[in-house]
């Protein structure tokens, strides 16, 4: 029996009217069979295409993998100058399969999403290995202060403005930088510290142990570390690569650089000028806001530093402890901007 026929036998029509209605319900059988074809094309197409982005990801994943491992590898028995270069492109590309990861994240499962984390954690495991073996850490000494500094800081104490002529202790130690290459504070409280462009210029700079200070510190260095910070606010110039943050409380800090990574850190502000990404871990309370301190010789430094002054993905934060797809982290927000610190005077 055709469907005319099954129709006009249900539904017991006849003449024009009945002819209209099984036409009706034709029309809305076709319609419906093509919509289901429709949906099914749609359906197909969509498991196609994620299956084609999981195994661009395990391509990539795994090619930058070894790329990585093979540089490490090629350190063993190299010079110094050859094994710094080579661990500089190790970190970078170290970085980068880290942002790989995170922007995959929402078509990867669960297990894929953690074998990758574990690799990558491997690979950053063999990295700081790789550095301690072949670039052994070199004992942390202050730079004496020179005249120029001395008499841009002549209202505060000697004692808070001398930079310590003896090594600091291991928690004061800037990873394979030589000691002429490093300057910066420790062990200082209820202090007003500066450091000028000639000083910083350049050079990794550390900041340790220090208590309810503000720190100005102004040109390009080459790395800033900031430990053990608590109640301090902390304005630098154009980092012109990464700026590590470990154990701060209770702080405001605000620079521009091309990497953050700040672990073991609550309750603090960031006014951020960042070029890649932020990256947070064991964080809590911490908030963000675009950089906006200025001083007479910023535009200099960004140009020195070889930032780009146009590019700021301050918004822009990894959390390494939440990974949960579409929802926001809770351990950083940003700062509303009726809240923004717009005064930095001392």
């Amino acid at each position: 029996m055709d469907v005319t026929a099954e129709i006009s036998q249900e539904d017991g029509f006849a003449g024009e009217s009945g002819a209209a209605k099984i036409k009706e319900r034709l029309e809305k059988r076709n319609q419906a069979r093509i919509e289901d074809a429709e949906r099914r094309k749609e359906e197909k197409e969509s498991q196609s295409v994620a299956e084609e982005k999981d195994e661009f990801f395990s391509k990539t994943f795994s090619r930058e993998r070894v790329c990585i491992e093979e540089l490490l590898s090629s350190c063993s028995g190299a010079d110094r100058a050859v094994v710094t270069q080579r661990l500089e492109e190790a970190t970078v590309k170290t970085v980068q399969l880290q942002k790989f990861l995170n922007d995959s994240v929402l078509f990867l499962t669960q297990y894929e999403l953690r074998q990758s984390q574990a690799a990558l954690q491997k690979l950053q495991a063999s990295l700081a290995e790789t550095r301690e073996t072949a670039l052994p850490k070199k004992k942390f000494a202050f730079r004496a202060r020179t005249k120029a500094a001395d008499k841009v800081s002549a209202p505060v104490s000697d004692t808070a403005q001398a930079d310590v002529a003896t090594s600091a202790p291991a928690s004061g130690e800037v990873d394979g930088a030589a000691a002429s290459e490093q300057c910066g504070f420790s062990n200082m409280d209820n202090e007003f510290l500066t450091k000028t462009s000639e000083e910083i210029q350049k050079r990794d700079v550390l900041l340790t142990h220090l208590s309810n200070c503000k720190v100005r510190l102004v040109g390009s260095p080459s790395t800033l570390h900031l430990k053990h910070i608590d109640s301090c606010e902390i304005l630098c110039g154009p980092v012109s690569s990464s700026v590590f943050v470990d154990h701060c409380r209770n702080s405001t800090l605000s620079f521009p650089c091309q990497q953050l990574r700040t672990h073991n850190t609550k309750d603090t502000q960031v006014y951020l000028h960042v070029t890649s990404r932020a990256i947070i871990e064991d964080c809590h309370g911490v908030s963000f806001a675009p950089f906006s301190w200025s001083y007479p010789t910023l535009e200099e430094d960004f140009s020195v530093s070889g930032l780009d002054k146009d590019r700021n993905n301050w918004t822009q934060v990894d959390d390494f402890n939440w990974l949960a797809a579409g929802t926001p982290s809770p351990n950083w927000t940003v700062i509303p901007e009726p809240d923004r610190k717009t005064n930095w005077d001392p």
